[in-house]
């Protein structure tokens, strides 16, 4: 009897603790709106022609969202107090057109669907549709998230990978969010594509430690080029691509730049250094398919992080804006 009571108990918990990623799924909206993914996507190709930063801003605002209260489209709220998500210092930098890309798309779907798809959901697809544009393999998206009902930027700072993390500190942000050492490794991978501000790894160049200025682990020449773009007292607003071969194809090529010193912010390169995550490195490098592949596995797994589903959240209106 006692052993049935214990039985009842786990069950009960599994059910609490998996019921939010098991009420998505891909043809959530089949009936509700069934071309919301096309609808979506012809959003986002319209931006992309007029502005390539929509691919990386997109994809690098799902990130930001989901590790913070979730995949629930907190990060889009506008707070009059300038106290929400994209207030943070660590969400400053995130370029605009990412949020326009999910506000247009939700006036899009809202004109054919109203009051049925999530400004979550619709960055869910809006992500994976820019990961396409740019040369990755598309995967399914899990749909069903509500939007939260929670935006404060005092949550963001402990929820997202700083630059300077070593291998521990990272490990142990992602697994907060249920998420891999290689869930960890192969989600970087979206620096393949975008860019970051010099403030972000000017140590790196400059004053690195007392032995040294340079930071040893990176490229000689890709240092100088680094200086170049980056003197020192910079204009903060110049940025230089993560990806110094490749920029704007998602490919691989982000794991073969870190096996020659080519990785720009400390939280790369350490992924090479470290010999813990090396092995995961040096895979991705040589096989861009094994990494395609296992980045769509990533992304519905950071999709999940979080999510409200059934009766909690809302669906909002205006993606900007908690329901009144």
């Amino acid at each position: 009897m006692e052993a049935w009571k214990g039985l009842c108990v786990a069950v009960v918990i599994i059910m609490v603790v998996g019921g939010g990623e098991g009420q998505l799924s891909e043809n959530f909206y089949s009936s509700s709106c069934p071309n919301v993914e096309s609808i979506v996507n012809q959003t986002v190709f319209t931006k992309f022609t007029q502005t390539v930063v929509t691919i990386p801003a997109t994809l690098r605002l799902f990130f930001h969202d989901c590790m913070v209260e979730g995949a629930d489209a907190s990060i889009m709220i506008s707070s009059p107090n300038g106290d929400a998500e994209k207030d943070a210092p660590d969400n400053l930098s995130l370029a605009g057109d990412g949020f326009d890309t999910v506000i247009k798309a939700k006036a899009a779907v809202e004109a054919v669907c109203p009051g049925v798809v999530s400004c979550a959901d619709i960055l869910a697809v809006a992500a994976r549709d820019v990961v396409v544009l740019a040369g990755g393999l598309s995967f399914k998206v899990e749909l069903g998230r509500r939007d939260g009902v929670i935006s404060k930027a005092s949550e963001v700072a402990a929820n997202l990978p700083d630059p300077s993390f070593n291998l521990s500190q990272l490990i142990a942000v992602f697994a907060k969010k249920g998420l891999t050492q290689d869930d960890m490794i192969t989600l970087s991978g979206a620096h393949t594509i975008g860019h970051s501000h010099c403030s972000r790894f000017a140590n790196r160049l400059y004053n690195f430690s007392l032995s040294s200025k340079v930071d040893p682990s990176l490229n000689p020449n890709y240092a100088q080029q680094l200086m170049q773009a980056c003197p020192q007292n910079v204009d903060p607003r110049i940025a230089v691509d993560l990806d110094p071969v490749t920029p704007a194809i998602f490919d691989n090529v982000y794991y073969q730049n870190l096996l020659v010193g080519k990785g720009l912010l400390t939280s790369d390169e350490v992924l090479f250094t470290n010999p813990a995550s090396r092995r995961t490195v040096k895979t991705f490098a040589n096989n861009p398919s094994h990494f395609n592949g296992e980045f769509g596995n990533a992304m519905i797994k950071l999709g999940r992080v979080g999510v409200k589903t059934g009766n909690q959240g809302q669906i909002r209106k205006d993606c900007t804006a908690f329901n009144s």
